[in-house]
């Protein structure tokens, strides 16, 4: 049995040295639920095990990169996602995916084939290229659309993209990029038709597991010492205080609209 049949969630695909890891939950356009953080965890490691893979793509199933945070979760479970029973909530497993995946030393390229948002635009974004559809919408919405501290990685990874003051903005009011926007101001590496988008991704991935390995590999990683000094300085407090925030007033709102199925009433406690 493949290593990678364990995965629920995730659908790896290994060929010309190449992982296609894809987000694969469509009927929930790739929404990010507790079974898909667990996934995002261990994939970097198994993908560091496998000597038949040199380079990673990583893309969302249909059309969708994924949504972020699973908001239908919360709302039938105050205070954080829906979990399987004999699970234990863990504030700290999306920390370790996070830094799983800036510790991998084969190159992941992003193939952004449609929105990402919140988690998920995180996990694009710590990627080492990215390739993005024009007509997709990038963002972190943690603030915005469920009330909750922009905590498990955003506050790391756009300030170094895209400087402080714009990071502040984007992330304090949700804003959501196109592609060429995105590109524009240095968010993300390449723009592409949304049909040629995982065509583009693979063909730098068959490149980059074609080159010189071991010059590859750790230049990626003596650039991402810069991203774990900041995951060190920012991530574990922003994590904490995300989880803080679970419990306000304005969170529950959130993910009470949400179901409800209208806009939210914020700043009532």
């Amino acid at each position: 049995m493949s290593n990678y049949a364990k995965y629920e969630c995730l659908k790896v695909e290994v060929a010309d040295k190449v992982a296609t890891v894809t987000l694969n939950r469509p009927q929930a356009r790739n929404a990010i639920n507790q079974k898909l953080i667990r996934e995002l965890r261990t994939i970097w490691d198994d993908l560091a095990d496998d000597h038949a893979v040199n380079a990673v793509v990583l893309t969302g199933a249909g059309d969708f990169f994924s949504v972020g945070g699973d908001v239908k979760a919360m709302s039938e479970r105050p205070g954080g996602d829906v979990l399987e029973e004999g699970e234990v909530h863990d504030p700290m497993i999306s920390r370790r995916g996070v830094t799983r995946q800036l510790e991998l030393d084969k190159p992941i390229i992003a193939a952004i084939n449609g929105d990402a948002i919140g988690l998920a635009a995180t996990h694009a974004l710590l990627c080492d290229i990215t390739v993005m559809a024009e007509d997709a919408r990038i963002g972190d919405t943690h603030v915005s659309r469920v009330g909750l501290v922009a905590g498990d990685g955003g506050t790391v990874i756009w300030p170094l993209l895209v400087g402080i003051s714009k990071a502040k903005e984007f992330l304090i009011r949700g804003t959501l990029l196109k592609g060429a926007e995105a590109e524009r101001i240095g968010l993300v590496n390449h723009i592409a038709p949304r049909a040629e988008v995982l065509a583009k991704a693979r063909e730098i991935a068959v490149e980059l597991a074609n080159g010189p390995t071991w010059a590859i590999r750790w230049t990626k990683l003596s650039i991402n010492q810069v991203i774990k000094d900041r995951v060190n300085m920012l991530l574990e407090a922003s994590m904490a205080l995300e989880q803080v925030t679970f419990e306000t007033a304005d969170h529950k709102e959130a993910t009470m609209s949400f179901k409800e199925k209208r806009k939210p009433r914020f700043g009532r406690g």
